[in-house]
């Protein structure tokens, strides 16, 4: 891998400011809060941001470089896969529960549902994240679909999710300001208490990790070798994907070979031909 020394320090520095927005989420809500439990109170409501910020941004961020990691390299693409689709299904289950805190609260408490802009964007993104699932298990996942539409749905794949990622940190910090600002009375967000100042720290820790995550995501020479690529599992009967386009070339290469010696016999019958009307005329 080339860069590996800077690889291993973007590795390191984002699951450092992961694991410490994960522990600032469980500080804010166990402090300044009121702790966690399913009741239909305020402790309730606490799973969401806890579980935003552990599932949806941290998992979904380490699903993400997953593939990148040069010691998995040695592995199968298939396990790979399993893993990658694994934690974005755990990201998913804790987007999930997290939503289900979030309405169970306000149900109880007679406080209406889905009317900010941080509620319209985030349940987009967790509908959008669901399709996102889905689609990768359908056709990454699954033996059935064909390599060429493999080939044409794989950077629509990469760039969904990673603009889903960038909305969902996004979504995080709009819901965090919106949570001080309501929850904060006495003193209010704007005297800066104790409070509004670590969870803007934690605001800070994801907009680091996010970036740190984005960044060794789109680093073309930190991505995972192609050869490495070549054995999948593939449909009974079809050829693994990667080897599809190198037995077409192979066939390619051979029936160009076959046409050039053709060709070349051809000419040296002409040239025959040709020797022989010459000494003809001369004869």
């Amino acid at each position: 891998m080339e860069d590996y020394g800077r690889f291993l320090a973007f590795l390191a520095s984002s699951l450092l400011v992961g694991f410490v927005s994960v522990i600032l989420s469980l500080v804010w809500v166990f402090h300044y809060r009121e702790g966690l439990s399913w009741d239909g109170g305020p402790a309730e409501f606490n799973w969401h941001p806890v579980l935003i910020i552990t599932g949806f941004v941290f998992v979904q961020g380490i699903a993400i470089i997953v593939y990148r990691l040069p010691w998995t390299w040695k592995c199968s693409k298939l396990l790979m896969k399993f893993i990658h689709a694994g934690l974005n299904t755990t990201a998913m289950i804790l987007a999930i529960v997290s939503m289900v805190a979030v309405f169970d609260f306000h149900n109880a408490k007679n406080i209406p549902n889905m009317y900010s802009l941080h509620s319209w964007i985030g349940l987009a993104a967790v509908i959008f994240y669901s399709l996102q699932l889905f689609l990768g298990f359908a056709v990454f996942l699954l033996p059935f679909a064909p390599v060429h539409l493999r080939a044409a749905l794989m950077p629509i794949h990469v760039y969904s999710g990673l603009t889903i990622f960038a909305t969902v940190i996004a979504t995080a910090l709009m819901g965090i300001t919106e949570k001080l600002i309501f929850a904060l009375k006495n003193p209010a967000y704007s005297e800066s208490p104790p409070e509004a100042t670590l969870v803007n720290c934690l605001g800070l820790l994801l907009v680091i990790f996010g970036s740190l995550i984005l960044w060794m995501a789109s680093r073309p020479h930190w991505k995972r070798p192609p050869a490495e690529n070549a054995k999948i599992l593939s449909p009974i009967g079809a050829t693994p994907e990667g080897t599809e386009a190198e037995s077409t070339m192979t066939n390619s290469s051979n029936a160009d070979k076959s046409d050039l010696r053709s060709n070349t016999e051809a000419a040296r019958k002409q040239n025959i031909k040709f020797d022989e009307a010459g000494q003809r005329s001369t004869m």
